[in-house]
C-alpha cells in the first residue's frame, strides 16, 4: 500500500476502489474499535453490552459479525444450557490492541483541547449564521 499523503498520484490508498477503504470502515469505527478494547479476554454477548454503555443490541450485533468476518474475532458455542456464546479476538484481531491502544491514548490526551476547539468553531459559525 502507498503512504499516505506523499503526494503522488499513485497514491492506491485515495482510489474509490482501494481495497484498504472498506476495511478500515469496518474496523476503524468507533464500535468496533471499543468492542475489541473490551476483549481483553473471551467475553459473552451481555458482559460485552454491559460493559459498553449506549450500544444497542443491534448495532453489537452487527458490529460482532463484521469483526468475525473480517478475522478479528471469533465465535465459540459454549456447551451450556441454554446454549452460550463466547467471543474472543484472533492473532490478527490481537496485532489492531497496541495501534488502538495508541488511538484512544491519544484521545483521552485531547480530548479537551480537541471539545475547546469545537465549541470555539461553533460560537464561531453560530454568530456568523445570525
Amino acid at each position: 500500500m502507498a503512504t499516505p499523503g506523499t503526494g503522488s498520484d499513485t497514491d492506491v490508498v485515495y482510489r474509490a476502489d482501494c481495497p484498504s477503504r472498506p476495511i478500515l470502515d469496518q474496523i476503524a469505527d468507533k464500535w468496533s474499535m471499543m468492542v475489541m478494547t473490551v476483549l481483553d479476554k473471551p467475553r459473552r454477548f451481555n458482559d460485552i453490552k454491559r460493559r459498553l454503555e449506549g450500544v444497542t443490541q443491534r448495532v453489537l450485533t452487527q458490529t460482532l459479525r463484521r469483526l468475525e468476518r473480517n478475522g478479528m474475532i471469533e465465535r465459540r458455542v459454549l456447551p451450556t444450557s441454554p446454549v452460550g456464546v463466547e467471543y474472543s479476538l484472533t492473532p490478527l484481531g490481537e496485532s489492531l490492541r497496541e495501534p488502538f491502544g495508541h488511538l484512544y491514548d491519544w484521545t483521552t490526551a485531547h480530548a479537551d483541547e480537541i471539545q475547546n476547539c469545537q465549541q470555539s468553531y461553533d460560537q464561531r459559525h453560530n454568530a456568523e449564521s445570525t
